[in-house]
C-alpha cells in the first residue's frame, strides 16, 4: 500500500477558495502526484496525495416541490460552490453503505488538498481520516515523505511546502463516482474514481497545472460513530480520451483556483 491520500471535527477545513469539508461531529478536525519525476518520488516515497471529493450534494436545503407560480421559483437561489462558511451538513456519515460512499468521497478530497502540505492541517486531516489504531503510524510516515527536500523541490515548493512568489499551488482531488464493492455493519470496501489537478500556476512555473485521473479503494471501519480508514490502494484510471482543447493561461488558471471554492459534500 502506498502512503498518502486519504477526509474531520464540528466544523469545516479550508478557506475562501478552498475546497471545503463537513466534519463529522464526534471527532477531531478536519494530494497527489505531479506528472513526470515528481508524480515517480511520490510513489517511491509511498505519498498518494490525490483523493476523494464531495461531488453529489447529499444534503440539498429547501424544498424540493415545484412552485405553483412558476418563472423564476425553480431558479437555484444559490451557488453549490461558492466558499461561504456554512457547515452543509450536521452530523456524521451515515451508517450504511452509502454513508461509507460519502466518507470515502470526502476523504479523498482531504487527503488530495493542498493542507497535506502544512504539517498543522496534515495532522488534523490524518487524524480525522484515519481509524485511531493506524493514525499514529501513517502520520510519522506522512511527515517524512512531505519534508522530503528532495519531494518539495521536485514540485516547485520550498522547505515549507510553499509555492515560489507570484505563483499558486494547486492540489485539489473532483471524484467522479464511487462504488461500494463490499460492504458490512462494521467493514466497507470503496472504490473512488477521481480526477485531480496538481502544480503550480503563474507565469514563470515549470511545473504548470495538470490533470491526472485514478481510482482508489479504501478499506474503512466503523468506528466510534463514523467510518474511517484502515488502508488503501491507488492505481491509474480510467482516463477518458481528451479533446483537443487549448489549455488556459497561468493567469486564468490561478484565478480559477483562486475563485472556485470545491464541492463541500458527497452524496
Amino acid at each position: 500500500m502506498s502512503l498518502g491520500d486519504d477526509h474531520h471535527s464540528s466544523g469545516d477545513y479550508g478557506g475562501a477558495g478552498q475546497t471545503r469539508l463537513r466534519l463529522p461531529e464526534e471527532d477531531g478536525g478536519p494530494r497527489r502526484g505531479g506528472r513526470s519525476s515528481s508524480r515517480s518520488l511520490v510513489t517511491v516515497v509511498g505519498v498518494v496525495v490525490l483523493l476523494i471529493a464531495a461531488i453529489a450534494f447529499a444534503n440539498r436545503g429547501g424544498d424540493d416541490s415545484a412552485s405553483a407560480g412558476g418563472g423564476d421559483e425553480n431558479k437555484p437561489k444559490t451557488s453549490a460552490t461558492a466558499p461561504s462558511g456554512t457547515r452543509p451538513v450536521q452530523s456524521g456519515f451515515a451508517h450504511d453503505e452509502q454513508g461509507a460512499q460519502s466518507a470515502a468521497a470526502n476523504y479523498a478530497v482531504a487527503l488530495g488538498s493542498d493542507g497535506m502540505f502544512d504539517k498543522a492541517k496534515r495532522h488534523e486531516i490524518v487524524n480525522t481520516v484515519y481509524a485511531p489504531d493506524v493514525a499514529a503510524a501513517r502520520q510519522a510516515d506522512l511527515d517524512g515523505a512531505y519534508s522530503s527536500q528532495k519531494f518539495l523541490a521536485n514540485i516547485g515548493l520550498d522547505k515549507n511546502g510553499k509555492a515560489p512568489a507570484g505563483q499558486t499551488f494547486v492540489s485539489r482531488v473532483i471524484p467522479v463516482g464511487t462504488k461500494a464493492t463490499a460492504s458490512s455493519a462494521e467493514k466497507a470496501t470503496v472504490e473512488v474514481w477521481y480526477t485531480s489537478l496538481f502544480g503550480l500556476s503563474g507565469g514563470s512555473s515549470t511545473n504548470p497545472v495538470t490533470e491526472s485521473w485514478y481510482t482508489t479503494t479504501y478499506q474503512l471501519t466503523w468506528t466510534n460513530g463514523d467510518w474511517k480508514v484502515t488502508d488503501f490502494e491507488q492505481k491509474d484510471g480510467p482516463v477518458p480520451v481528451g479533446r483537443d482543447q487549448r489549455a488556459s493561461t497561468a493567469d486564468d488558471m490561478t484565478r480559477a483556483v483562486e475563485e472556485y471554492g470545491g464541492f463541500t459534500y458527497a452524496r
